[in-house]
């Protein structure tokens, strides 16, 4: 069977912060194709008199309160600024080991308590990332249920850009990516920048 390629829009740039970030894209897809020797990039048509409203680029950033993810959420705040894009602040949050479900008479309000803590923990990242300065009308925080890698994976089917840190909260000292951005990386279905950790000069 031969392999088309579809062409993915992949944002410029993307090193444009502190000169240390490395990113990881996918540029392309190959799917079947039933000639051999056919190649065919991918392209939009809009019939004559149609016109289509431009929309602006979607980028998400997940968090959890790592040092990582701050650095994250600074690289993701300064990209969307330079691309005019939406900006997606996602925290994943999940009930404590062993967390009942049926035997909780209060599991909608816990849910509900977890939820906007999650969210609080977001909204202080960004505020403390911000400082004075305004808050942009195109940043958005969202808490969601679930394990990091799963959620983001799953936003990044509407994303053009999914930014990760390099290790989260539960990061083993010398790996060079933790789980849920090793995850993303292999699996994300848009590009992914991911964001390495502050390098350490005390050595």
């Amino acid at each position: 069977m031969g392999r088309s390629i579809s062409a993915l829009s992949a944002p410029k740039g993307l090193l444009h912060a502190e000169g240390a970030a490395w990113c990881l894209l996918a540029a392309f897809s190959l799917t079947d194709c039933a000639d051999d020797n056919q190649r065919r990039l991918a392209v939009t048509a809009i019939p004559s008199g149609r016109t289509e409203t431009p929309r602006r680029p979607k980028i998400i950033v997940g968090v959890d309160g790592s040092d990582d993810s701050r650095r994250a959420l600074a690289w993701a705040l300064a990209e969307a600024d330079l691309r005019n894009a939406d900006l997606h602040v996602v925290i994943a949050w999940a009930f404590p080991y062993a967390w009942g479900r049926g035997f909780n008479s209060e599991w909608a309000d816990d849910a509900d308590f977890f939820a906007k803590a999650a969210e609080k923990e977001a909204e202080e990242a960004v505020a403390e990332l911000l400082g004075s300065a305004a808050r942009p009308t195109w940043l958005h925080v969202h808490a969601f249920e679930g394990s990091p890698a799963p959620v983001l994976l799953d936003l990044s089917r509407d994303a053009d850009l999914l930014v990760v840190g390099s290790r989260g909260r539960g990061g083993f000292r010398g790996l060079m990516l933790g789980s849920v951005s090793s995850a993303c990386a292999r699996h994300a279905s848009c590009p992914i920048a991911v964001i390495p950790a502050a390098e350490d000069r005390s050595k």
